[in-house]
């Protein structure tokens, strides 16, 4: 063969590389822009009661959260998160739907068959006011429902052709009105439980007064004396992800945990009897707080199974604040009380966003985030729209996510409203803007903080700025109007 006929044939050889190569990178781009044209899945984890403090991560020097602080340190974790409201229900509502508690209606935990005495389901919601002669307001009356009317992001997303399911509690509502009927496919122990009878299989009372807690959590039947029931919803969750890895889905995991009552398995609680820990000292609680841990742990080992990590936005919250009875069961420090109360600790939760790739790893942002922001936020970061047919309360942080904090939310207040009896001094409502934070007791009397200095809300600043909470409360009251809040009037028949 002569030089030029080597030659020929070499130049030949690489003209066929160039083409292959150029074939394979053509191949690799169809190939990836198809994975990044595969529509994004959802896992929405609401934890009940779990207070600000209550992960390493939001900074307990007592509780072991290695897994969700590793969603943190990949995603981003909000510093100013909250619930809509300081009690279940109301909050509930608020992830479903994206709207104020309050345009629902829905502004108490609601009560569980078992909890109304031999009174059955309603035709309708109550409509009438509720009150006594020893009260000085009328108070709205709290529903026994969420209204089918109500659109739900699984419903959002059925339509979108995504898979859905409901894992856990769900507390808006009688049997007809259960997670099946509001846009899940799938319900495994959404029911009108607020609590569970017991933490362990058969998670039933045998010999409860109501059927209900006899029969069990609904559709989550035992399957193995002992099993916890934090473990026993995350293995619910893997068959699932399990049968729609090829599929986009939403699941909504609802953890009973961390809500009374307290218990735990034994040899997870023993791990915590001698551990020190500065104000957070309750090892059952402890073992209850590793148990949500290790569900997300379950999640993902089971989303990097099957390849489908870097598609699966990951958000963690919780309900409402920590109970916190002086400590018990859980500590909320700094913040000041815990659940059901207008404090912090009864209304700043934990809030973390993960989605590898999209979401800078290891990011904190202070801005001002709550339940109702949910629903607009995975939409937007799926591509989709938000409904036009009624208003959406919540506000889309996708931006902000995928910008690494860089794109400021176009909201900086916030807003509350619990108007019935629970707590002295009553009925209130409340508004954050910037820093400043006012609680409206409906009886009469104001508590002004500035939370940038006073985060424990030790000094209320209302006496010595009467301006300031005028400009609030005109606010407030102008925010209530327009979201359609029921408000607290006097009573006529009041006594003293």
């Amino acid at each position: 063969m002569g030089v030029s006929d080597r030659l020929s044939r070499i130049h030949h050889c690489l003209f066929e590389m160039k083409y292959f190569l150029s074939f394979f990178l053509s191949l690799t781009c169809v190939i990836s822009a198809q994975a990044d044209e595969r529509p994004l899945n959802f896992i929405l984890i609401l934890v009940d009661d779990m207070g600000w403090m209550d992960l390493a991560c939001q900074g307990s020097d007592f509780y072991q959260t290695p897994n969700i602080d590793r969603v943190a340190a990949e995603g981003m974790r909000f510093t100013n998160g909250y619930s809509a409201s300081a009690v279940c229900s109301p909050t509930r509502v608020a992830v479903q739907t994206g709207r104020h508690p309050h345009r629902l209606g829905v502004t108490d935990w609601i009560r569980s068959r078992f909890q109304r005495g031999g009174q059955g389901t309603p035709e309708t919601n109550p409509t009438e006011y509720v009150g006594n002669s020893k009260r000085k307001l009328l108070t709205p009356p709290n529903p026994y429902w969420m209204e089918h009317s109500e659109l739900t992001l699984a419903e959002m997303l059925q339509d979108k052709g995504y898979q859905t399911a409901y894992i856990g509690k769900w507390h808006l509502g009688d049997p007809d009105w259960y997670p099946e009927f509001q846009g899940f496919a799938e319900n495994r122990g959404g029911c009108d439980y607020g609590q569970p009878p017991s933490f362990f299989d058969p998670y039933n009372q045998p010999k409860g007064k109501h059927e209900s807690l006899r029969e069990g959590i609904y559709k989550l039947p035992g399957r193995e004396p002992g099993e916890y029931l934090t473990h026993r919803e995350a293995d619910e969750a893997v068959d699932l992800i399990a049968q729609w890895k090829d599929e986009p889905f939403f699941i909504q995991m609802s953890h009973y945990a961390v809500h009374t009552p307290i218990q735990a398995l034994p040899e997870v609680a023993a791990k915590y009897e001698d551990k020190p820990g500065e104000t957070q000292q309750n090892a059952k609680y402890a073992a209850m707080v590793e148990s949500v841990d290790d569900a997300m742990g379950s999640l993902l080992e089971v989303l990097e199974e099957h390849g489908i990590d870097d598609r699966t936005v990951i958000l963690f919250t919780s309900d409402n604040g920590g109970l916190d009875r002086n400590a018990s069961p859980t500590d909320n420090a700094p913040l000041r009380s815990g659940k059901g109360y207008a404090y912090e600790g009864g209304i700043r939760v934990p809030f973390i966003v993960r989605l590898p790739e999209q979401i800078s790893a290891g990011t904190v942002s202070d801005t001002l985030v709550t339940s109702v922001d949910i629903v607009p936020t995975l939409l937007d970061l799926g591509g989709f729209d938000l409904p036009l047919d009624r208003p959406i309360d919540g506000v889309s942080l996708a931006d902000h996510l995928k910008s690494g904090g860089e794109t400021p939310v176009a909201r900086d207040e916030l807003l509350w409203h619990f108007p019935h009896y629970r707590h002295d001094p009553g009925p209130y409502s409340i508004i954050r803007k910037g820093d400043w934070k006012l609680i409206k007791f409906w009886e009469g009397t104001y508590e002004l903080y500035d939370l940038n200095n006073d985060l424990s809300e030790t000094a209320n600043l209302a006496g010595e700025n009467p301006e300031k909470v005028k400009e609030l409360e005109a606010l407030l009251l102008q925010r209530l109007e327009e979201t359609e809040a029921k408000l607290p009037i006097s009573n006529p028949d009041y006594q003293g």
